[in-house]
C-alpha cells in the first residue's frame, strides 16, 4: 500500500491513511489492481488509523477506518475479502517503554470496533516487532469482534524481532491467545523466509502466513532489488515448506502478486502438521519441557518472614533480587506467589509481573488460588506462562481452566478434590484424569496439563513419599503427561533437612518428574539436576555439567542485593538499587570517577552482550534506565556543589527528518544517550533542515543524529544534511533508518551510519571521548 500510495503522489508526511478521505479514488484504483491481479484479500488502508498516529491530524479512527474499509469493498465487491490492517502504534510498551498495556489494548479495541462496524471480513494485524503489543491487539480482536484474525511479525537475519521476540514464543503464544494464521511479513525478502517459515512450522498447527518485501529497497527511490519473476519463484518455494497465505509487503506492487498467484495456481497445498512439543516461553525465551527443568520457589510469602514484609512494603527490588538469585543460581522457571490477606492481590500480581519481566526472560509460572489475581497476571503477562493451580473438585476446574484456556497458558493440576488428597498413587491417577478429561474438554491440550502428585511430608506419613513416588511414575506412563512436585515438602520437622530433600529429588526425577520446584540456591538441589541430566545422557557431551563444575568457574550467581555493586544494578536493570547504590557510591568516591569508572563501563558491558546476541532490546533498555536513575544522583551532587563539574558528557541535536512522521527508532537512541550521560535535544518528527540548523547553532551541538524509515524522505536528510554544511557549523552527522546503508548514508554526506541505537552510541563515544 504504502509503494503504491506514494506512485500516486502521496505529500511527504502526510499520514498514510487520510488518502482514504482526500483521495478515495487512489484507494478505488489501487485495490482494483490488485484483485485483478488475483489478490484474494484485500488489505484495507488502515494500518496506522490509531488514536496515537492520528493524533493531531484532526481525525478519529472512526472516520478514516470507515472511509478505508469502506473503499476497499466498494473496490472488490464480493470477489474478494477484505482486511482490517493493524500496524504497531509507534511506541514502546512497558517495561521497556511508558506506554501502558491497557492504554495500548483500547487504541486496538477502538480500532477494532470500527473496522468490524464497517464490515470487515477479517483482521490482520501485521509488522509487529513487539510480542507483547501483539498480545494486545488480538485480545482486543477477540474481546472486541468476533472476526478471524491474522497475525505476522517483522522478523531480523537472527531469527528475532527488533524487540527480542523468538519464532518458538511467537507460535506458542499468538496461538494459545487464538490467532486464526501467524506468520511473518515485511523486513527481509523471499530468499530469507524459508529458514524462518521452517523454524515456525516445528511449533504451531496454524495455517501459516508469508509476506515478504520485495528484497531491499533502493536508499534512492528506484524500486526494490528483487523482481516480480524472481519473487513469485521463491515465494512458490515457500508454498512447497507449507506454508498456505501468501501475499507481499513492501515493494510488491500489483506485478508481482499476479505472478505469485500463477505460481501457485500450479501447486496443491500439502503440510505435515507437527507435535508441539511441552513449552511455556516469556517474551523473548522459550524452555521446551523436554528434560528436568528447575522451578525457583523463592518468591513466595509462605514461610518466609523476609519476603511477607517486602510484600507489605511493596518492595519490588527485594522480589526482584530473589528472581535474579534464582535464575542465577540455575532456575529455568520463576514460581510467583504474592497472596496476603492484607494486601490487593491483582494489583500486586500485575505489578509484580511485569517488574519480573523487565529484568529476567525466564517464563513465569503464576501461583494464586484468587481468580481475580491469576487473570489479572494472565493479562499482564508477556508469553506462555504456567498457572499453578488447580485442583481436581469441578467446581475449581469449572472456575479456572476458562482461563487458561483464553490466555494459552499451561497449567499444573493437583491430585485433590474436596475429599482432599488421596492416600494412594491409583487415586491420585483417577484425580490427574479427571483433571486432564476436564481439560481437553475445555479445548486445552494435552501438552498443556501438568501434574502434582503433592509431596506430603515424611515425619507425619511415613508411606506417603512411596505413594508420592508411585503416583508420579504413573501419572507419566498411563497419562503422558509432564510431571510437577515442590521437593522441600518432604522433609519438615526433620534434622538434615537439605540431605532428604536431594535425594527425595533424585528418586522424583528417577520416577519420571519433569518440574521440581525448589530453591535452587541450595548447590546441592540443582547439583542432582545437573547429575541427573549426565547420568541420563540428557547432557551431551557433558558439557552443562562440566561448565558447572570443571576446570573453568562457572560464572557467579548474582550477589544478594546487600552486596550488590552499582555495575551489578546497571547490568540487571534494576532502577531502584540502581539509585540507593550510586548514593552509597558517592560517599566514597568523586562524582565524575561514578560516571567513568563504574556507569560507563556497565553499560559497555551491557552494550556487549547486545552485540553479541545475549540479551535484547528490552534488557538493554532496562539496563540503561538503572543508568540513567544513577546519574540523578550524580547529577543531584553535582549541583549542589557550586562550580562542579557538569554530569553531562555532552550535547546531541536529534531529530526526524522533514515528512517523516515515524519516530520509535528515534527515540530508543534518545533513550540510550541520555543514559550514557549525554545532553540530548529531541527536535521530535517531520523535522525541516532550518529548524534542525538552528538547534545545532543554538546548542554549540557537536553531533547530529537523522531518522528516516521511508524512501521518500531521504531527500530531506539529505537537504539537511547539506544545509548543516552550507552554513559553516562544526558538528559532526550521524543517520539511520530502515531504508538506510552505509554506502548511502555517506553519499548523501552523513559522517557515520548507526546500524542500531547501541551503535549511535558507539559513536557518540567517539566524537565525544
Amino acid at each position: 500500500m504504502g509503494t503504491m500510495l506514494q506512485r500516486k503522489g502521496l505529500p511527504v508526511g502526510m499520514a498514510p491513511e487520510l488518502a482514504g478521505l482526500e483521495h478515495p479514488d487512489w484507494l478505488l484504483e489501487i485495490h482494483r489492481a490488485y484483485l485483478a491481479a488475483g489478490a484474494q484479500v484485500a488489505t484495507a488502508n488502515t494500518f496506522g488509523a490509531s488514536a496515537l498516529k492520528l493524533a493531531g491530524t484532526g481525525c478519529t479512527p472512526e472516520t478514516v477506518i470507515a472511509a478505508n474499509v469502506s473503499l476497499a469493498r466498494q473496490a472488490v465487491g464480493d470477489r474478494a475479502l477484505v482486511a482490517l490492517d493493524i500496524g504497531p502504534l509507534g511506541q514502546l510498551l512497558e517495561p521497556t517503554g511508558t506506554l501502558r498495556f491497557d492504554d495500548a489494548y483500547d487504541c486496538f479495541a477502538q480500532m477494532v470496533r470500527a473496522g468490524a462496524k464497517a464490515g470487515a471480513d477479517l483482521v490482520l494485524l501485521e509488522t509487529m516487532t513487539d510480542l507483547y503489543e501483539v498480545k494486545a491487539a488480538l485480545l482486543a480482536v477477540k474481546e472486541n469482534s468476533s472476526l478471524p484474525v491474522i497475525c505476522t511479525m517483522t522478523f531480523e537475519d537472527n531469527r528475532r524481532t527488533f524487540l527480542g521476540c523468538d519464532l518458538p514464543s511467537m507460535a506458542l503464544t499468538l496461538g494459545g491467545l487464538g490467532a486464526d494464521a501467524i506468520g511473518v511479513n515485511c523486513s527481509l525478502g523471499p530468499r530469507e523466509f524459508p529458514a524462518l517459515l521452517e523454524e515456525l512450522a516445528r511449533w504451531t498447527s496454524l495455517p501459516l502466513v508469508a509476506q515478504p518485501n520485495a528484497g531491499l529497497p533502493d536508499p534512492g527511490g528506484k524500486g526494490y532489488d528483487i523482481t516480480p519473476e524472481e519473487f513469485a519463484d521463491s515465494m512458490a518455494d515457500l508454498a512447497r515448506l507449507g506454508v498456505k497465505c501468501l501475499g507481499g509487503c513492501c515493494g510488491t506492487d500489483p506485478a508481482y502478486i499476479a505472478l505469485t498467484g500463477e505460481r501457485l495456481d500450479k501447486l496443491t497445498y500439502r503440510r505435515s502438521l507437527p507435535q508441539v512439543p511441552a513449552a511455556v516461553c516469556s517474551g523473548t525465551r522459550t524452555v521446551s519441557v523436554d528434560r528436568v527443568r528447575i522451578i525457583g520457589e523463592r518468591i513466595n510469602p509462605t514461610g518466609k518472614k523476609r519476603f511477607k514484609e517486602a510484600l507489605l512494603r511493596e518492595d519490588m527490588d527485594y522480589i526482584l533480587d530473589q528472581a535474579l538469585q534464582q535464575t542465577g543460581a540455575g532456575a529455568d522457571l520463576l514460581d510467583v506467589n504474592v497472596g496476603l490477606p492484607e494486601i490487593d492481590e491483582p494489583a500486586m500480581m500485575v505489578r509484580t509481573v511485569k517488574a519480573l519481566q523487565g529484568v529476567t526472560d525466564a517464563p513465569l509460572q503464576l501461583d494464586s488460588s484468587d481468580r481475580q489475581a491469576l487473570e489479572a497476571g494472565l493479562r499482564a503477562y508477556n508469553g506462555k506462562p504456567i498457572v499453578n493451580s488447580v485442583n481436581g473438585d469441578d467446581q475449581v476446574l469449572d472456575a479456572l481452566l476458562p482461563l487458561v484456556k483464553k490466555y494459552g497458558a499451561a497449567v499444573v493440576g493437583l491430585t485433590l478434590d474436596r475429599n482432599g488428597i488421596p492416600k494412594t498413587a491409583e487415586e491420585r491417577l483417577a484425580v490427574a484424569r479427571h483433571i486432564l478429561d476436564k481439560a481437553l474438554a475445555y479445548g486445552i491440550r494435552r501438552e498443556d496439563v501438568y501434574i502434582d502428585c503433592l509431596t506430603l511430608t515424611v515425619s507425619a506419613e511415613p508411606q506417603a513419599a512411596a505413594e508420592t513416588l508411585k503416583a508420579v511414575a504413573l501419572v507419566k506412563e498411563e497419562l503422558g503427561l509432564k510431571t510437577v512436585l515442590g521437593v522441600s515438602n518432604i522433609s519438615f520437622g526433620l534434622p538434615g533437612r537439605p540431605l532428604i530433600n536431594q535425594n527425595f529429588l533424585t528418586m522424583a526425577m528417577t520416577h519420571g518428574l519433569d518440574l521440581p520446584i525448589l530453591n535452587p540456591n541450595v548447590e546441592a538441589m540443582t547439583a542432582a539436576v545437573r547429575c541427573y541430566h549426565l547420568l541420563t545422557n540428557q547432557d551431551a557431551d557433558a558439557k552443562a555439567f562440566i561448565a558447572a563444575y570443571g576446570g573453568t568457574p562457572a560464572a557467579p550467581s548474582p550477589a544478594p542485593a546487600a552486596g550488590r555493586s552499582l555495575a551489578d544494578t546497571v547490568i540487571h536493570g534494576l532502577k531502584g538499587e540502581a539509585h540507593a547504590a550510586a548514593r552509597a557510591l558517592l560517599e566514597t568516591t568523586a562524582p565524575m570517577e561514578v560516571v567513568n569508572g563504574v556507569l560507563i563501563p556497565a553499560l559497555d558491558k551491557v552494550g556487549a552482550d547486545f552485540e553479541a546476541g545475549r540479551i535484547f532490546l528490552p534488557q538493554l533498555i532496562q539496563a540503561a534506565g538503572a543508568a540513567q536513575a544513577a546519574f540523578e544522583v550524580v547529577r543531584e551532587r553535582l549541583s549542589s556543589d557550586s562550580g562542579g563539574e557538569t554530569a553531562s558528557r555532552g550535547t546531541i541535536v536529534l531529530a526526524t527528518v522533514q515528512g517523516d512522521i515515524h519516530d520509535i527508532g528515534k527515540n530508543i537512541v534518545k533513550v540510550l544517550l541520555e543514559n550514557y550521560g549525554y545532553t540530548v535535544v529531541d527536535l521530535g518528527r517531520d523535522v525541516d533542515p532550518a529548524t534542525v540548523a538552528e538547534a545545532v547553532r543554538r546548542h554549540e551541538a557537536p553531533l547530529v543524529g537523522l531518522s528516516a524509515l521511508m524512501t521518500t524522505t531521504l531527500g530531506s536528510m539529505e537537504k539537511t544534511i547539506t544545509l548543516l554544511h552550507e552554513e559553516g557549523l562544526s558538528c559532526r552527522v550521524m543517520v539511520g533508518g530502515a531504508v538506510l546503508t552505509p554506502d548511502y548514508a555517506r553519499k548523501m554526506g552523513a559522517d557515520f551510519y548507526s546500524g542500531d541505537a547501541k551503535e549511535s552510541v558507539d559513536i557518540a563515544k567517539r566524537i565525544f571521548g
